[in-house]
């Protein structure tokens, strides 16, 4: 996506299909693959309101990390398929229902003024309230161990460069690194605060086993997936049997009204 055009992206971003179901269900998981098609839906809901497409910020710094002499590019951020399962993992079964509900019935019109709001620092802490008051959960995986992931991944990044020896008598030297961080601006403040800590990222980075009700709920949506697929070419083929039982059965009626009248 780094790679990819405006116009590009902006036509993948609006289009939600069969396809990408079959591709996020197949590399994430059945509970995972359909969050992360909701999610993408809410993207495409945006993408088609503001008719900018997602990861611009990202896009350009790419583009300028690539102009300057030997400077190193780092994908920072946890792997996608982790957090969505760390995620689901964490809500109860209402609270997936309650946001899948929630996600679904997104309709509401946005402005780029609404983005330009989103900005102020007070207005996006008050989201972050709400989140964490309806979904403390929820908030705790997607925005609170990423803080600690990012911030990680920035202070590993930061590390001072060692310089290699000219013999080994001369002591070591280093030099300090330059590092461009960008980041949503939601994870600002949680970088803050975990900055000057010590931080282990192994427990964050670990997928929790599914819940026999996941397994029940997954087992269910595959059989309602396929058996959706089935149907579909089941009545498809009915048709196209229908349509050519009902060839030779004009054909054989128009014969014997010929006969008829003769």
């Amino acid at each position: 996506m780094l790679k990819m055009d405006e116009e590009t992206l902006l036509k993948e971003a609006k289009e939600i299909n069969i396809e990408k179901l079959h591709q996020a269900i197949k590399q994430n998981g059945v509970m995972s693959g359909l969050m992360q098609m909701l999610l993408l839906k809410v993207s495409a809901h945006i993408t088609e309101q503001l008719g900018m497409a997602p990861g611009g910020e990202f896009r350009e710094a790419f583009k300028e990390a690539s102009k300057v002499p030997f400077c190193k590019f780092h994908l920072g951020d946890r792997p996608i398929p982790i957090t969505f399962k760390r995620a689901i993992a964490a809500l109860s079964f209402w609270q997936k229902i309650k946001l899948a509900w929630g996600l679904c019935s997104l309709s509401d019109p946005i402005s780029e003024d609404d983005v330009e709001k989103c900005k102020q620092k007070d207005l996006l802490e008050q989201m972050m309230s709400e989140m964490i008051g309806e979904f403390p959960d929820l908030h705790r995986t997607i925005v609170s161990e990423r803080d600690i992931y990012l911030t990680y991944m920035l202070k590993q990044a930061a590390k001072r460069t060692e310089l290699p020896r000219a013999s080994e008598t001369e002591p070591g030297k280093s030099i300090p690194s330059i590092v461009v961080g960008v980041v949503g601006m939601g994870h600002v403040p949680g970088i803050e605060k975990n900055w000057s800590n010590d931080l282990d990222i192994q427990e964050i980075i670990s997928v929790p086993p599914p819940s026999s009700l996941s397994k029940i709920v997954s087992f269910a949506a595959k059989v309602t997936f396929f058996g959706l697929v089935g149907y579909s070419c089941y009545c498809i083929s009915k048709r196209t049997v229908q349509i050519l039982v009902s060839v030779p059965t004009t054909q054989y009626c128009l014969q014997r009204l010929n006969q008829m009248i003769h």
